[in-house]
């Protein structure tokens, strides 16, 4: 049985403590719970630790396990619903807030050239830089690529793959664009907010002649099919759904 469960604003703990009591094999977490999932686990993944919020949680053998399978449902959408490659890439990463925070490790697994982080506030974002360098696995993951922060005003021109919107701009019918952005051929501009156009779309459309846009949907529905795995060992089949709703920015 899978279905929605609400916890008051200050009750996320007591909320899950009592559905542990009744058997509940694990959960999906959605804001504003995600850094609260991470502090009630006794056990994180990789992902969870580069990422510092959760939103899967398993519970089994008197353990509280805590992965985040937002990046791996964001790379699969990406390299395999939409057949973009990240391997050798340049990508952009709009955004420094937990959004971010949650698919940069899965991106660079996938061994892109460059990873630049332009936020709004450089301080946040360097301040991120500073605290995936703590992981003991950082070099590892990390590479060959090239990983650097930037200012959303940074004039710098640079020309990108992949552009990747982990804002919240989403959520509003505006968007900033940020400067020294540039699409190269083929590009794709990949918006993690799902449902309906967003501005950030339909700027990389005007930004751009014949780039490939495409919305959080697929992301969604491939993080859903990784937690279930996580619980079940069994791997949905995402295809069908994917295709029934379609890529929303597409």
């Amino acid at each position: 049985r899978y279905e929605r469960v609400l916890a008051p604003i200050d009750g996320f703990a007591a909320t899950l403590d009592a559905l542990r009591a009744q058997g509940l094999r694990g959960c999906n977490v959605t804001v504003p719970f995600k850094l609260d999932a991470f502090a009630y686990a006794l056990e994180r993944s990789p992902d969870v630790r580069w990422a510092g919020a959760s939103n899967t949680l398993t519970f089994a053998d008197d353990t509280i396990k805590a992965d985040n399978t937002d990046g791996v449902g964001l790379v699969r959408d990406i390299t395999h619903n939409l057949g973009v490659r990240l391997h050798g890439k340049n990508v952009l990463l709009l955004g420094a807030g937990g959004a971010a925070r949650g698919v940069l490790r899965p991106i660079l697994n996938e061994q892109p050239a460059r990873v630049v982080v332009k936020n709004r506030s450089l301080d946040k974002a360097q301040a991120w830089l500073a605290e995936m360098e703590q992981n003991a696995d950082f070099n590892e993951v990390l590479g060959a690529c090239d990983l650097r922060v930037a200012a959303w005003a940074d004039e710098v021109t640079s020309e990108y793959d992949v552009i990747i919107n982990a804002t919240a701009s989403g959520l509003s019918d505006t968007f900033t664009p940020p400067s020294g952005v540039a699409f190269s051929a083929n590009a794709l501009a990949y918006d993690m907010m799902y449902g309906k156009p967003t501005a950030f779309l339909a700027w990389a459309r005007a930004h751009a002649h014949g780039v490939q846009t495409a919305d959080g949907w697929g992301m969604l529905v491939e993080q859903a099919a990784r937690s279930f795995h996580i619980w079940h060992g069994v791997a949905p089949d995402t295809a069908s759904l994917v295709r029934q709703v379609g890529q929303g920015g597409a």
